[in-house]
């Protein structure tokens, strides 16, 4: 692994800001190091070297994609046509074939990287990815997102999830394919339905938070269970977080049950949750989503993900954080000017607390981890899928359309 070469200083002129601010900033070693604002009535500065007028255009701190599957994905392959089961053991089963076929026309490693360049030109400067590790593949896949990762590592920062898809007590070895793949690499422990497809709860939980224990690793669990059975887990992982000091380093990703609850059920699980420090995820999906404005109202940390892109999942998904958010804020009726920022937080401040990401966001000493789009509010950007004017990853171009 070559050492990253100390990027030259930029200036970028005329940004305006998520707070409606408009300033000038200068960038140095991968780094904001100043924020200048501009006077009411300037006239246009002229870009010279080094420097990339921004004429209000809306400057956004990274986007940061906080659930995908870059195993998954078949994007570079050829169009594989959407197979479709009748359950989610139907689904996962065909998966697995699928996958294989897939293979053979193009590596996991290729379309790993092919998904994370997209993601990157598109303004995210980071993701979590869960990958797949389960009987079948082994840790094949980790070690291929591993490539991937090491291949775009100038361009886009990656955090793995260890996911056991085929379960963790349902399978025999799983327990010791994941404490493998946390020394191989992976930062999290993943989970699946730890009632409604392990059966056992109690029994998955307790693999789940003993090697997250063990590894000092941070937990995301994917929670599809519905309505009363759903939230009991929901408060079965809160006891478990607070127990070992979890706080800020355990996600539930879809946790479709909070959709389901009514008022007071769904107040004293989001109160477990906030209390607890674990923080949820949601891609906007169509059915069952969490309300996400009454969660954030109640305390609970909510962050937005792609989940799954072109895959045997669904034939669907761009890799665009800006276009997550507004799907997020279609489902979730956001309408105000106040709710589409919260859309657009889901995407990256929430998701960057989530991820525990450090010098994140637009300040000075901040990491220059910066994407400027063809908006001139946060409301705006959400809801009209601007294009992107210029990408920076740790202050060096991964996209630049404002060059003179």
């Amino acid at each position: 692994m070559t050492t990253r070469p100390i990027p030259a200083p930029q200036l970028l002129l005329d940004a305006a800001l998520p707070d409606g601010t408009r300033a000038d900033l200068r960038i140095d070693g991968g780094r904001i190091t100043a924020i200048t604002p501009v006077p009411p009535g300037r006239e246009r500065t002229a870009a010279g070297p080094g420097a990339r007028n921004l004429d209000g255009a809306l400057l956004l701190p990274a986007l940061v994609d906080g659930h995908a599957h870059l195993d998954k994905t078949f994007l570079g392959a050829p169009w594989q046509p959407h197979r479709e089961t009748a359950d989610l053991r139907a689904r996962i089963a065909a998966e697995r074939q699928l996958r294989r076929e897939v293979a053979g026309l193009l590596p996991v490693a290729d379309r790993a990287e092919a998904l994370a360049r997209r993601m990157a030109v598109l303004g995210t400067g980071h993701v979590r990815s869960h990958v797949d590790v389960d009987p079948d593949t082994g840790l094949d896949h980790l070690y291929a997102v591993l490539e991937a990762r090491d291949r775009v590592r100038e361009l886009i920062d990656v955090q793995l999830v260890a996911f056991p898809q085929s379960g963790v007590v349902a399978e025999p070895g799983v327990a010791r394919l994941l404490d493998a793949a946390l020394r191989e690499g992976a930062e999290l422990i993943g989970g699946l339905d730890p009632f409604g497809f392990d059966g056992d709860a109690d029994g998955q939980l307790d693999v789940v938070f003993g090697l997250a224990e063990r590894h000092g690793a941070g937990v995301d669990i994917h929670l599809h269970d519905g309505g009363a059975p759903g939230a009991a887990q929901l408060r079965a992982i809160a006891d478990r977080t607070a127990a070992l000091g979890l706080a800020g380093r355990v996600a539930v990703s879809h946790a479709y049950c909070l959709g389901q609850l009514d008022g007071r059920a769904l107040e004293s699980t989001a109160r477990a949750l906030a209390d607890a420090g674990v923080a949820v995820m949601t891609n906007g999906p169509a059915r069952s989503m969490p309300p996400v404005k009454r969660l954030h109202e109640l305390g609970v940390l909510v962050f937005a993900g792609s989940d799954n892109i072109r895959d045997a999942w669904w034939p669907y998904g761009t890799g665009d954080m800006l276009e997550r958010a507004t799907i997020i804020g279609l489902q979730g009726d956001l309408m105000t000017d106040q709710d589409l920022e919260l859309a657009a937080d889901l995407a990256t401040a929430h998701a960057a607390r989530a991820l525990g990401l450090a010098d994140y966001g637009i300040a000075v000493g901040g990491r220059a981890d910066l994407v400027a789009v063809a908006a001139r509010s946060v409301p705006e950007a959400v809801a009209a899928h601007p294009e992107r004017l210029l990408v920076l990853h740790r202050g060096r171009p991964v996209l630049d359309r404002l060059a003179p």
